[in-house]
């Protein structure tokens, strides 16, 4: 007499499900982890990619601009060649970038968008260019009449053609945020599913299961972690000096656009301070670099102990600093910043213990007396800081001319 085979064939077929729904919950979550993947791919690293590539493009346009200027002012030969020279590194930074850009690979609708502001950049350089040959062939009035009336007018058009790209980038970047995230959530609800019946079926396979999972998901967590530790320090590298920890360039053009916007907005007042330290070069000279850059780190430091919190301190390269001042309530609170600035830095002990008197020229500007917008009121600023240098050394913040 045979046994019964009831209950194994029950079993076995429990057990084949068991395995069949195993099976197609991971095949399944092979296929939705890879769509996750290619979708966190895809916006990490050409979203942000291209965001990267136009904020280059655009930060490389204003010091194009800025080098026009100071071509433009500059009355010595050789630093008007020193300013040529970064006027043409700027140009090949702006058409390095956009040919990045492009081989990156662009929609029908991008590329409609690119190929007319090629169009733009081509005028752009036009211009730019017979600015310089009556620049040095010393018409100087009709080459500013031209900067004024064209150059600037045309860099302002090509800046908000690459902001409003970046917004799209990062509309873009946002959308495929949200398609990983419903597809997490598709993935984890079949999943659920799947695990359930599993569990039915075989409590001690399911046991183990959800062990691995949990084991899997802290390995998950930990990596997640590590990622994002990683974003924030890469995000601290591209907006921070790497010597002084203030903020740089493009940070600094971040904080003083959104703090331009809330001035428009609420009718507010804005003041920059241009700090350029005096004989820097010296220093470097005869003490040595790691001299120089001890200087410059304390300078930072001295610079943010004599703000608010409000406020931002920016280093723009070399031995040049930019205060930011917020809310201001004229053009006394830029004089009496500065001249707290320039007392801290006389009575600093470290600069006296290595036998060094610093000093530091400051440009004022304020918004909206001295500028619109931050390239005007950066030029302001910097022009101003100019005739403090040149000018005399005592009471040079009270009675610099505005």
């Amino acid at each position: 007499m045979k046994p019964p085979r009831a209950l194994p064939l029950t079993t076995g077929t429990a057990f084949a499900v068991l395995v069949v729904l195993i099976f197609a919950q991971a095949l399944n979550s092979f296929f939705q982890l890879h769509t996750l993947g290619e979708e966190v791919r895809t916006m990490i690293e050409q979203h942000n990619r291209k965001i990267d590539l136009i904020t280059q493009t655009q930060v490389a346009a204003h010091i194009r601009t800025d080098s026009l200027v100071n071509i433009m002012l500059a009355a010595d030969a050789f630093e008007r060649d020193d300013h040529f020279m970064a006027f043409n590194r700027a140009g090949f930074l702006v058409g390095s970038g956009r040919k990045a850009l492009a081989d990156m690979g662009l929609s029908p609708a991008e590329q409609r968008d690119f190929d007319a502001q090629t169009q733009l950049v081509n005028r752009i350089q036009t211009i730019q260019e017979s600015i310089i040959d009556l620049i040095y062939a010393e018409q100087l009035d009709t080459a500013r009449q031209h900067l004024v009336a064209d150059a600037i007018p045309l860099q302002e058009t090509f800046n908000h053609q690459l902001a409003d790209m970046r917004t799209r980038y990062q509309a873009a970047n946002l959308a495929a945020q949200q398609s990983a995230r419903r597809t997490y959530r598709q993935t984890l609800l079949l999943t659920l599913t799947l695990g359930i019946g599993a569990v039915l079926l075989a409590l001690l396979i399911a046991w183990r299961t959800l062990r691995k999972a949990r084991l899997r998901a802290r390995q998950i967590q930990a990596q997640l972690r590590e990622l994002e530790q990683s974003r924030a320090a890469l995000r601290e590298e591209a907006t921070h000096d790497p010597l002084t920890g203030l903020a740089n360039r493009r940070l600094f053009y971040d904080r003083l656009q959104q703090a331009l916007r809330h001035a428009r907005r609420y009718g507010g007042r804005i003041g920059l301070l241009y700090v350029d330290l005096d004989r820097f070069k010296a220093i470097n000279d005869q003490h040595g670099h790691h001299i120089g850059d001890t200087v410059l780190s304390e300078v930072a430091r001295q610079l943010q102990a004599c703000i608010r919190e409000s406020d931002t301190v920016a280093r723009l390269g070399g031995d040049e600093f930019v205060v930011l001042l917020e809310g201001v309530q004229g053009r006394q609170d830029c004089i009496a910043a500065a001249l707290k600035i320039e007392q801290a830095l006389a009575g600093n002990t470290l600069f006296s213990s290595f036998g060094l008197d610093v000093e530091a020229s400051i440009g004022q500007s304020i918004f909206p007396e001295d500028g619109d917008n931050e390239d005007a009121l950066i030029r302001a600023a910097d022009a101003a800081m100019y005739r403090v240098k040149s000018g005399s050394e005592s009471q040079r913040q009270v009675a610099l001319p505005f």
